[in-house]
């Protein structure tokens, strides 16, 4: 379960800036999370939990904002939606896709006190 490796590695930047921003609490985390990314929402929320008992941000609400995938289609020359890897173009069925976002993680947003 990578989920729980991300979240500790979230901790320790939560601690990392702590220190250098001089706040003690941490009310609110926002984490944009790309659907291909690779990361499964619900362990990363589980992994959350466990990860901050007894720190900073024990106490924190999560908030995670999924980013669509997204493709370029080099026939069609366009941005397109994706689902996931491999998926078709959904305007030509063709697979020439390079993938253009959607394999974000990355802390949005923090709220501290």
């Amino acid at each position: 379960m990578h989920e729980m490796t991300i979240c500790e590695s979230i901790r320790g930047i939560l601690e990392d800036e702590a220190a250098r921003q001089d706040f003690r609490k941490v009310d609110r985390v926002c984490l944009d999370i790309g659907r291909l990314s690779g990361v499964e929402v619900e362990a990363l929320k589980f992994g959350f939990d466990v990860a901050m008992r007894g720190s900073l941000a024990q106490d924190a609400r999560l908030e995670i904002v999924e980013m669509e995938g997204r493709a370029w289609c080099m026939p069609c020359s366009r941005s397109v939606p994706i689902a996931a890897r491999f998926d078709p173009c959904p305007n030509c069925g063709s697979h020439q896709l390079q993938v253009t976002g959607g394999e974000e993680m990355k802390i949005r947003e923090l709220e501290v006190s």
